[in-house]
């Protein structure tokens, strides 16, 4: 970009978004949500990964110029980098879902070439809301819920893009934004609505897709890979079970009870060990283990966006995962779904770089009795 072409970036973080995920809320949309979330040792998550996508949008161009929400909603973060910006509105001690919905429409106003947000599918509800179709926008993912198709899959591809799409490299396509009703989530119900689109770039598989949600066709596909699980089964190993209906049908074979949307640990004797649980509790529990082989874990991708880890089963940390082994990880998931995803690969967005590479490569996901499938993984 040259001098006369010099292009502006809004960038608003929800400092909340993501603190529920790790200890096991799913969300912490509501202030009595979020004050259980803090009492449960919850930390800040999109203020690291804001700061991971302008380090990398500072290593990429040096051409684009700032807009930032004040604060810790933004401004914060572009001054532990240094970075030339210029500050838009104004907030009070505690932050909410109105300011970002006021920032972001000042952002608007000021003609943002690009507004990024970091947060979750609440934010987006936001940006929606304050921008409408009016202004391209682009999502750093950094919630607990992160179903919208207007993010990136992580905070260095919404650096390329936010690169790409000001350079006139990609163009834009429309973005659902969808949010999950709280309150039935954490009694286990999940119900999806459609808000709305945003304009976000079109940047392929830079970009996740929106959740989709298991059909009933899939029900024999389910019923046997939970048999041909049952079958390699070992009595003596602790399972950490993710969230999803995959699991869940390996649960009930086994004669466990599951959250459907929890993280569960149960034996493969048909012990339940704990329901619904946190990163503090999968940490303790791993640690009264002799030996970490003694423990795995059994995860399947979310349906349509193919995330493995970092997508509604953030109490699988990335510390969990370093303490099992990224060797003791087994992926269930029907064919169809399988075979749905765009391209076919799987994802994995754990917030530690080095989990994440241990895990791209190939991997076998069961897909059914006796059935596997080799998938690429980043």
């Amino acid at each position: 970009m040259g001098l006369d072409d010099v292009k502006s970036v809004g960038f608003l973080v929800n400092p909340i978004a993501g603190m529920g995920g790790a200890v096991g809320l799913r969300g912490t949309d509501g202030r009595k949500t979020l004050l259980d979330a803090v009492r449960k040792g919850a930390k800040p998550v999109s203020l690291e990964r804001g700061l991971r996508f302008l380090e990398e949008v500072q290593r990429r161009s040096q051409g684009i110029e700032f807009l930032t929400a004040p604060g810790n909603m933004g401004a914060s973060i572009a001054d532990q980098l240094k970075l030339e910006h210029e500050s838009v509105g104004r907030i009070g001690k505690t932050t909410t879902s109105d300011d970002s919905i006021r920032i972001a429409r000042l952002m608007r106003r000021k003609r943002a070439d690009l507004i990024v947000f970091c947060g979750g599918d609440g934010t987006a509800r936001d940006v929606l809301e304050g921008v409408g179709g009016e202004a391209p926008a682009l999502g750093v993912p950094a919630g607990v819920k992160i179903y919208s198709s207007v993010f990136a899959i992580n905070p260095a591809a919404a650096a390329e893009s936010t690169v790409a799409f000001l350079e006139g490299q990609i163009p834009t396509r429309l973005g659902e934004v969808v949010d999950v009703d709280e309150i039935a989530f954490r009694k286990n119900r999940l119900s999806v609505k459609l808000f709305g689109y945003l304009t976000t770039p079109d940047s392929g598989p830079l970009m996740q897709a929106s959740k989709s949600a298991t059909g009933m066709s899939e029900d024999s596909e389910l019923d046997a890979i939970a048999e041909y699980f049952i079958e390699k089964i070992d009595p003596g190993t602790t399972y950490i079970l993710g969230p999803g209906s995959t699991v869940e049908r390996i649960a009930k074979r086994l004669g466990v009870n599951k959250s459907l949307l929890g993280v569960d640990v149960v034996k493969g004797n048909g012990t339940t060990l704990r329901l619904d649980v946190d990163e503090a509790a999968l940490m303790d529990l791993i640690g009264k283990n002799s030996l970490k082989s003694s423990t795995k874990i059994i995860i399947s991708p979310i349906g349509g966006q193919g995330f493995l880890f970092g997508r509604g089963n953030q109490q699988i940390s990335s510390q969990v995962i370093r303490r099992v082994g990224v060797g003791n990880i087994t992926v269930v998931g029907s064919r169809s779904k399988i075979e749905a995803l765009h391209p076919r690969r799987l994802l994995t967005d754990s917030g530690n770089d080095e989990i994440d590479r241990q895990l791209r490569g190939y991997l076998r996901v069961i897909t059914g009795y006796r059935e596997e499938m080799v998938v690429k993984v980043g």
